[in-house]
């Protein structure tokens, strides 16, 4: 068995789920924010969000990292060396920053101390799509 493809296959999939998680439990947030009036719904929201948050985003974060590491182990650190490489680490960086905040954000959601708009949800809901379609370039041309 190749374990280099593997480890790519695993990784790819912790990935693309930790992508499905950042795109979608802002929308769970919108919602949320705009139905604070309606008690039983929020309650349904912050199960939901504390779910897909600690059950799905937080592992398949961490796979990611370590699949990524061990790949970077793999094909040796002089990936490191390469803008493509650093642009893409740069950019993972980042979208993990974007996961923390969104953490943030679901505390004060669950907490009912939130004083983000349903309109703020929507625009930093863009951030992790254009980070991926970013990286997606980078991996699969590596143009610099």
């Amino acid at each position: 068995m190749n374990f280099y493809l593997f480890f790519k296959s695993i990784h790819l999939i912790a990935a693309i789920s930790w992508m499905a998680g950042l795109l979608y439990l802002p929308r769970i947030f919108i919602y949320h924010v705009e139905n604070y009036e309606k008690k039983e719904t929020t309650e349904v929201f912050k199960t939901m969000e504390r779910k897909l948050y600690f059950y799905i985003m937080r592992p398949a974060m961490i796979v990611t990292w370590l699949l990524g590491f061990g790949l970077i182990y793999i094909n040796g650190i002089d990936v490191f060396s390469q803008l493509w490489f650093q642009l893409k680490l740069f950019s993972v960086i980042l979208l993990t920053i974007y996961h923390e905040y969104l953490g943030i954000c679901l505390k004060s959601l669950k907490s009912d101390t939130n004083k983000k708009t349903s309109k703020f949800f929507r625009i930093i809901n863009e951030v992790p799509t254009v980070l991926l379609i970013f990286i997606i370039f980078l991996v699969i041309f590596k143009p610099i």
